[in-house]
Formats: C-alpha cells, structure tokens, sequence
C-alpha cells in the first residue's frame, strides 16, 4: 500500500510541462512538493493565488502565504496574488488544465462525494463545486476504504453528491484506476498489492484486461 506522499508523487507524474493545475486540500496539496524535473508548473489555489511552490522549510513559515485548506506555502518567481473573484473566473472559465481532488466517496460513473457528511459541522463547500463543474481533466486522490474499512469506490455515492460524472481518474493508496463506461478500468497496482486486493477492497465494479502493471513511484 502506498502512502499519502506516493499517492502525491504518483499523480506528479501526470503533470505535463506548462499545465495551470489546482490543487484541493488534502493528500492533493502534498503533489507541490514532487513535480519531475524539466516541467514547469503553474499552480493555482481559488484563494487567489497563481504561481504556489513547494511546502516552506520549518521556521521558514510566511503566516501571510497559505492556501485553500489554510496550510502555509511558498510562491515562485513570478507567482501573483488576487482576489477571489478572479480566481474563480479564472475556475469557471476553464483555464485550468488539471484539478486534483480528495475525496470521500467516488462512484463508477464518475460522481464524487467529497465536501459533506450529513451530521457534521461544514463551514462551507469551498470552491469544490465550481472547480468540478467547469474542470475536464479531474483526477482524484484519496484511500481506497474508509477508516472503518469500507470501500471508497462505490457502485453509486452515498454521500451529498459534490459533482456528477466529472472524475476521470483515480489513484489510491491501492492502484491507479480509470473510470471508464462500466466501471473502474484498472491500470496499475500499488507495489505488492494483488489484483484480488483491489477487488476486494472496490464496491463499484472493476474491470480488469490483462496483467495489470505495479506503479512506478521513484
């Protein structure tokens, strides 16, 4: 099984060299810190901020420079920071090429749960729905079961939908995953993980064609 900065370094190696990507909060933010050498990054954060980099050293904290999730960062030359009218219009506008996002439940059609869970206090949903909704390169970062052990990967979300049909790939702590018409297409598996594993542990129906690969993280 992978941890959260594997998941994050597996997902740095989808970045294409001159993408604007946004990053939620979560395992997503971590993604900053491994972006592969010769490509050039421009990530946006919908608190209005263009041009982030890396997460700073300790004792090198900029109380002022932080992101969506409220976690100190850094900027790089050239970074720019505005209100966040702007970045949303920047959101909705479609001028982003990537968004990655955490989430709480992902369905195999490619509906997410990732903002609330009925019960519990949600200060708001954050720029979540804007950016799934306009976004049409969405992949998702997350564990594949929950803290009790239930399958993150469902048939159909259970939770307060935060998108529909918007996610088109997934990577786990478990495998790297497509989502494809019926279902979860796998294309990688975690090092040491079976593909027995992974059913297991995916509600929503997983289609498998052929051996199936180990990711490559380093």
């Amino acid at each position: 099984m992978l941890d959260r900065k594997d998941i994050a370094k597996r997902i740095a190696k989808e970045l294409k060299d001159g993408w604007y990507v946004n990053l939620g909060i979560g395992i997503p933010t971590l993604i900053a810190n491994y972006i592969p050498e010769n490509v050039s990054i421009e990530f946006q954060s919908e608190n209005g901020i263009l041009g982030m980099g890396p997460f700073p050293y300790d004792n090198e904290e900029d109380a002022d420079l932080i992101n969506a999730g409220k976690q100190t960062i850094t900027t790089l030359p050239g970074a720019s920071i505005f209100d966040s009218a702007t970045s949303f219009a920047m959101i909705r506008g479609q001028h982003i090429d990537l968004t990655v996002l955490g989430a709480m439940e992902v369905s195999e059609t490619g509906d997410i749960a990732n903002w609330k869970i009925p019960g519990r206090m949600v200060k708001g949903m954050g720029g979540a729905m804007d950016l799934v909704a306009s976004a049409d390169n969405i992949i998702v970062a997350t564990s594949h079961t929950n803290r009790n052990g239930k399958s993150k990967l469902l048939k159909k979300c259970t939770l307060p939908l935060t998108g529909m049909k918007c996610i088109k790939k997934i990577v786990t702590d478990l495998a790297v995953l497509d989502v494809v018409p019926g279902g979860f297409k796998l294309i990688e598996r975690a090092p040491g993980v079976s593909v027995n594993e992974i059913k297991f542990a995916t509600e929503g129906t997983l289609i498998v064609e052929g051996k199936v690969p180990e990711m490559k993280i380093n």
